[in-house]
Order: C-alpha cells, then structure tokens, then sequence
C-alpha cells in the first residue's frame, strides 16, 4: 500500500509504499477513503509530543471500509463503511484514562496511508448522512469536544457558552454541538472573518481575544457572565476565562497551546464558586455519544479543505499555518 511516513523530527513526510498490514486476532483492516489531521500530527513531527518513534505513519482520524477482519472480530462488519475511533485502552476508570490510554498515529501507525489495522472494536459504522470526508473530520476533535461539553461540563438546554479560539477543529465541533443542543454560543478569535464564520454556524456573537479588557466588553454585549467555557490555549489569556465566566461557571480546558496557566488570583476562583475541568479526548461511551448526538442532530463536520494523499506535507504546512477555519482532510482511496 502507499502511506505518508515521517522519518524524524522536522523531516518531510514521504509517501512510501509499504507493506499492507494483516489484521491480527480481533482486529480489522479498514480501507481508508479519507483522513483527518490534527495538531498532534505537526507536533509529533517538529518532536513536541511525547513517546516519539520512527518511522511512523502519522494521523488519528480516518473513515473508510473493512476490508479484512483478523480471527474472532464480527464478520457483520466486513465491506461496511466505518470510522475510527482513535481513543485506545482508556481503563476501567471512567473519570480519567488509564496509562495504556493511546492515541493512534503513535505509537501506532495511523490513517495517512490506503489502509490501516485497529482493534475490531474501535470500528464503528459511518453516521448515514456524511460523506468519508465528513466522517474522518468527526473521531478526535468530535469526542473531545463531546467529552468537554456534555461528560465534564455537563452543559444544559438555554446555557449560555464561550468557546475560544475558534477555527480549529475542536473548537468549531463544540460550537455545532453547543448550538445543536440548545445552548447560546458566542467564541473569541484574533480573526474577524473567523468570528463571522462562526455566527454563520449559529453563534450569537464574538470578540478578539486580543482586545484589550475584552471580558468587560464581551459581558455588556451578552449581558452577563457565561455559564460553560470550553478553551484550549490556557497560557497568560486563562485569567481573562476567569473573569468572562459567570458565578457558578465551568471552565473546561482540553490543551495548553499557549503555555502553563501563570498565577492565578485564587479569589476569583473562590468568590464566583468556578469549577475547573480538565478533559482529553473520551471514552468509548463518549464515542458513542457523539455518534448518536451526530446522527441524531444530522451535524456535519465543518471542512476547510482537501488533499490528496500525496500531498500530506503541504497539508501539514496549511495546520501548521493556523489560518483554517475547520478540519483538514487527506482524500486517499475514492469510495
């Protein structure tokens, strides 16, 4: 099969052909249609992730059909369209993941190749109404956005919602899952056009998050604080959640792109009776959540563009531009 491979750090990737992989006991060969990239693809290949190894068929999210099945896996999954969920050996514990948590794409190689092998049960049918393309944008921003929204937050019907930094793939999929269940949703952006695009996905309004004193601003426009803060950049800007959140608020944080949270006044924290959550990617019962959210609310994953598979590298270089304004997805075998 051919597959993009990253021989190292800040290496190009080069689409190889290598050996196609056979599934094991309990395994499924899926062959993949489309492919979705993430930040943690262009982190692992500038070596800013943990548990690095080389060479590696690099990405987490991918859509396609089974082609194969290893012995004991469900034959009533063979030929049938699915989608990956990349969230692997989560535990026992629902609240936190267990140190055999793993993502796929590393250690393991991932969905930037025509096929890849994954235990049998983390296969799962495609939602009817999206395409490939539109499924592999789903698995890893979807269940984490899922997971901050509905399991740590708990948001509610009529909540009032932030979501920062929108334009990235979990904070656009939050957006779509806030709106689709009732919330009132309003993001932050350094981009004006992005703001728009927003509100043209249902959210009520925006702001720079860097204008100055924005949360004052932002709490007239909406006339109060916000009930459920989803962010993925804490850093300095964290303090400015604090006070953009109403009494009582949840703020859920899912990364830290910007940084270790500096001091923090303790007695904002106190005195508004903020809850604190911290959130990455979900269970299986998250997953299937979000698939039955999906299906239910006929949502689809916004997708700024494509590529073909050959043109993996210039699809990193576009992530790692930070312009887009949604998923982008790798087009690998025509369906």
């Amino acid at each position: 099969m051919q597959a993009l491979i990253l021989d190292g750090v800040n290496q190009t990737l080069q689409l190889r052909e290598v050996p196609t992989p056979t599934p094991g006991p309990g395994e499924a060969l899926v062959r993949l249609h489309a492919a979705a990239l993430n930040h943690r693809d262009v982190w692992i290949q500038k070596g800013q992730y943990a548990g690095l190894k080389f060479p590696i068929i690099l990405g987490s999210d991918g859509a396609g059909t089974v082609a194969e099945l290893g012995e004991g896996a469900d034959e009533a999954l063979r030929n049938q369209a699915v989608l990956i969920n990349p969230g692997m050996h989560w535990g026992d514990n629902l609240a936190a993941q267990a140190k055999e948590f793993q993502i796929l794409g590393l250690p393991h190689d991932g969905t930037f190749g025509e096929y890849a092998c994954v235990p049998a049960r983390y296969v799962h049918p495609l939602p009817e109404h999206l395409s490939f393309a539109q499924a592999a944008a789903l698995p890893l921003g979807g269940v984490t956005a899922y997971r901050a929204l509905f399991t740590r937050a708990h948001l509610q019907a009529g909540e009032r919602v932030l979501v920062s930094g929108v334009g990235g793939g979990v904070a656009l999929l939050a957006l779509q899952m806030a709106v689709a269940s009732g919330a009132e949703v309003w993001v932050t952006s350094s981009s004006d056009e992005k703001i728009k695009q927003a509100q043209a996905l249902g959210a009520k309004g925006g702001i720079s998050y860097q204008a100055e004193n924005w949360p004052a601003t932002l709490a007239k426009q909406v006339g109060g604080g916000f009930d459920v803060i989803i962010d993925s950049a804490a850093g300095p800007g964290f303090n400015n959640l604090l006070d953009a959140a109403a009494p009582g608020g949840r703020i859920v944080f899912y990364g830290a792109t910007q940084g270790d949270i500096p001091a923090v006044p303790a007695r904002k924290i106190f005195w508004k009776q903020l809850t604190i959550l911290g959130s990455t990617m979900g269970t299986e019962e998250d997953f299937a959540g979000l698939l039955q959210f999906v299906s239910e609310k006929k949502m689809v994953p916004v997708i700024d563009k494509t590529f073909p598979l050959a043109e993996g590298e210039a699809a990193l270089r576009h992530m790692d531009d930070g312009a887009q304004f949604g998923k982008i997805v790798l087009e690998i075998v025509p369906a």
